[in-house]
């Protein structure tokens, strides 16, 4: 008997029709070609701490780092039931379909299950890439050894594993820390997560400590025989080291500016072209969308979230229409491009004429960069299906897939070409430049309508023909006033874009350099969920599509070292993470070093950088915060810190008595009758948190 195990049950329900006769069980679904059966996400979870240790059910710092000898999975309760129809399915089975989504979480959570129940029974591997019929049954004529993704599965374990490590230990260490200091409330950390809630902290303080500065610009008007044009002042390289410029070269001293603007126009007028280029340019068409670049050309054509991109690609996904859309990759395989004939042709026909011009002038004989089959692994870029679009669609639904669609169809338009001028202009033994753009072939930008990603700061300035050597008399000089803005706060959209290209935002350059190619921090699938997450624990907020950080935020950022708010080892091991996924690196040197960072950051928690809490007497000995106890004897005031310092307190009158007669401060742990461990239970059993 043939088993195929989905990720989810509508996977399973659109499998199992394809297959021809589908009969429907509990928990399973019998046709002509097998037994299709489901997990529902992942149905195994790693453990708690405590199934390591009962001890570790109180949080303490002594017991950190935990770190598993062996690592436990246990079946998730919401799942139990299923799990177990799976379990007998397997054993009923002689071969095995491994149908989990075509990325390394689903590559797992199938795995795991096969691992967990021991199976020595042979697996293929289908890759679901689109859930319509055509793409489907090419799919299943096209099985693999599900031992090919052996490496896809490690790099996922090692994802999870080094998740578990971070969030477990560092989660408790600085929670522990900050309420040694009176603060209360567990402190999540994430190996991804922090980093990213860094970024918008750093970015609002930027805003914050911005001071706008004045700047000036100088553009000359210059004639030429065969007619006028524009030309800006470019400072020469020692002139940049004056004192009226700034560091990023703008010239910041009005009265510099003024000088020039008079050397400028006092006679002689004239001077002379010392270069005139023309270069044919080719603007080759965007690639199609991956999850990351869906979600950011939506944001800022729609406004809408990572996460309403998500879900509405995922539905459109569901309802066929178009392809896996939690991947990562913006190319498509070779043997895709025979289905752009029928693709486009449907895209035709939809109603009200959405596609009616674009692809009317669509060439399918043109084979864009985005066919190349060695950018692709387990999965494509996402594009339209085959499917002929019936169905009434959510406006967001719609608009979602008109980007697919018109991403996609792009692909069949020339490149868009241009023959771009740069001419320099030496006058009065300064420099002067300007450029011009003529277009040559309009091609994809025609129709192109989603916002690129990148700025274009091309002139479309009209010169005159001109020559290397011709004269030229200045017949005017104006200044341009700007001012310096402040960087723009993070959006849900541009926070996803951030982490994509996190390079950017690491803090030693060699290792920027090194990522500049990564694919960023996070994966697609979980960028969204990731802010998400930190808006609902309330360390970031929404106003008018910004995010902004709230004090719990600056609290946990400001406390933490540089190793786990900046993005350099996060983006450095997502990149080792995804060279493991091709079979480059192995599972326990990343462990070895994800234990070795923990530990590190675990030790560094005793010494974090908490203020005080408001309304919380300081301990005069380490700064920390102390704590009012029912003592075995009296009621006295004991350090937060302990057993770090043991420093306490007599109280009077509801307060510690630094003065009092009693004042253990001096005293050692050990000493009788003045100081009883067992008193400070209250503070150890206190911090007994279920994150």
């Amino acid at each position: 008997m043939r088993l195929y195990i989905a990720e989810k049950p509508s996977m399973a329900r659109e499998l199992a029709a394809c297959l021809g006769n589908p009969r429907r069980g509990r928990g399973f679904i019998k046709t002509n070609g097998g037994i299709v059966t489901w997990l529902v996400g992942h149905v195994l979870q790693q453990v708690e701490p405590a199934a390591y240790d009962p001890k570790y059910r109180s949080w303490r710092s002594e017991d950190l780092p935990i770190v598993p000898r062996e690592w436990k999975l246990e079946v998730a309760p919401n799942t139990a039931e299923q799990f177990q129809i799976v379990c007998k399915l397997i054993d009923d089975a002689d071969e095995i379909i491994h149908a989990g989504d075509p990325d390394r979480e689903g590559q797992l959570l199938v795995d795991e299950v096969l691992d967990y129940v021991g199976n020595k029974k042979p697996v293929k591997r289908i890759l679901l890439n689109a859930l319509d019929e055509t793409s489907i049954l090419r799919a299943n004529d096209d099985l693999r050894d599900n031992a090919e993704f052996f490496n896809l599965k490690q790099s996922a374990l090692a994802r999870s594993r080094a998740d578990w490590l971070i969030g477990m230990n560092l989660s408790r260490a600085y929670t522990l820390a900050a309420e040694r200091h009176g603060h209360e409330g567990v402190l999540p950390i994430g190996r991804v997560k922090t980093p990213t809630l860094a970024l918008v902290v750093r970015r609002e303080r930027e805003i914050k400590n911005f001071k706008p500065v004045n700047f000036f610009t100088l553009w000359a008007k210059f004639v030429h025989t065969n007619g006028k044009f524009i030309a800006q002042f470019k400072p020469s390289e020692k002139m940049l080291e004056l004192s009226a410029f700034d560091a990023d070269g703008r010239l910041i001293d009005e009265k510099f500016m003024l000088n020039l603007q008079k050397k400028f126009l006092t006679a002689p007028l004239d001077g002379k072209i010392s270069s005139y280029e023309t270069t044919e340019r080719k603007e080759s068409q965007p690639l199609p969308f991956s999850l990351s670049t869906l979600q950011v050309a939506a944001g800022r054509a729609f406004g809408y979230s990572p996460q309403q991109v998500l879900d509405a690609a995922q539905s459109l996904y569901e309802k066929k229409l178009t392809t896996y859309p939690r991947s990562d990759c913006e190319y498509l395989p070779t043997t895709q491009f025979r289905d752009a004939q029928r693709i486009l042709h449907n895209l035709s026909m939809v109603s009200n004429g959405t596609f009616k011009d674009l692809i009317d002038h669509a060439d399918v004989a043109i084979r864009s960069r985005a066919w190349n089959d060695k950018k692709i692994s387990a999965h494509h870029a996402i594009i339209p299906t085959q499917k002929f679009l019936t169905q009434d669609l959510t406006t967001i639904e719609k608009n979602v897939y008109v980007l697919i669609a018109r991403n996609y169809a792009v692909q069949f338009y020339p490149q868009h070409v241009y023959d771009e001028t740069i001419v320099n202009i030496k006058y009065k033994d300064e420099l002067f430049t300007t450029r011009g753009k003529v277009v040559k072939i309009i091609g994809w930008r025609e129709f192109y309508v989603a916002p690129k990603l990148k700025s274009d700061d091309e002139s479309e300035t009209i010169l005159p023909q001109m020559s290397a050597g011709d004269d030229i008399v200045c017949e005017a000089c104006d200044i341009k006033k700007g001012v310096t803005t402040p960087p723009k706060r993070f959006t849900e959209s541009s926070l996803v874009q951030g982490m994509k290209d996190i390079h950017k935002y690491v803090k030693n350059p060699d290792v920027a350099k090194q990522l500049k190619d990564v694919y960023g921090i996070g994966t697609e699938a979980t960028r969204a969920a990731i802010i998400d997450d930190l808006i609902r624990r309330e360390f970031l907020t929404v106003n008018k599509k910004n995010l902004y950080p709230t004090d719990r935020a600056y609290l946990l950022i400001d406390a933490l070292p540089d190793e786990m708010t900046y993005p350099d080892a996060t983006a450095i091991w997502e990149d080792k993470l995804h060279s493991m996924s091709v079979g480059d690196g192995t599972l326990e040197d990343f462990l070895a070093g994800q234990i070795k960072f923990t530990s590190e950051l675990v030790e560094a928690a005793n010494n974090a950088n908490f203020s005080v809490a408001e309304n919380f007497f300081k301990c005069p000995r380490c700064g920390c915060a102390l704590r009012r106890i029912n003592g075995r004897y009296s009621i006295f005031w004991g350090c937060k810190n302990y057993p770090r310092c043991r420093a306490s307190f007599d109280d009077k009158d509801g307060e510690p008595d630094f003065n009092g007669k009693k004042n253990f401060l001096p005293q050692p742990i050990d000493t009788p009758n003045d100081f009883n461990a067992a008193d400070f239970e209250p503070i150890l059993s206190s911090s007994n948190y279920n994150p």
